[in-house]
């Protein structure tokens, strides 16, 4: 991967690492209409080339959000409140992330210009074909946990 970009919440508990193709100046960014994106201000990034991890140094400490048919976990703060990402697990095990750029070190340094998109009217199986499409290939790393 040519781009690495480390993400975390206000207080630390999750971070990501984020390895993709896109320099910052050209991070594709959306903005998501569904209401709990609009009320965290969320700005998503993926790169199905890519590769994240996201880690958790308290579990007790991460929620696991989800909404509207329940196929993803938004993952949010327990002790900040700070959205990091949502995490989709196929059938298969496999599992994709889509990032809030917000959350990035050098967030401030990011492109301006967000697409904006609706899902809402998506099946459940139409939201999952295009995480595997569209998101990136992820793991989640509970620390302390081998």
């Amino acid at each position: 991967m040519a781009h690495t970009y480390l993400s975390s919440c206000h207080c630390g508990n999750l971070s990501a690492r984020y390895e993709c193709t896109s320099a910052t100046g050209a991070l594709p960014l959306r903005a998501c209409g569904c209401g709990f994106c609009r009320k965290h201000n969320a700005r998503t990034t993926s790169d199905p080339k890519g590769r994240a991890e996201i880690v958790v140094r308290d579990p007790a400490a991460l929620t696991r959000y989800r909404f509207g048919q329940r196929t993803a976990d938004f993952l949010v703060c327990g002790n900040c409140g700070v959205y990091l990402g949502a995490l989709f697990t196929d059938e298969d095990g496999a599992a994709y992330a889509t990032l809030n750029a917000n959350t990035f070190a050098n967030a401030q340094a990011l492109p301006d210009t967000v697409e904006t998109v609706q899902y809402e009217q998506e099946s459940a199986a139409e939201k999952n074909a295009r995480r595997r499409i569209r998101w990136t290939p992820a793991s989640l790393r509970i620390a302390g946990v081998d």
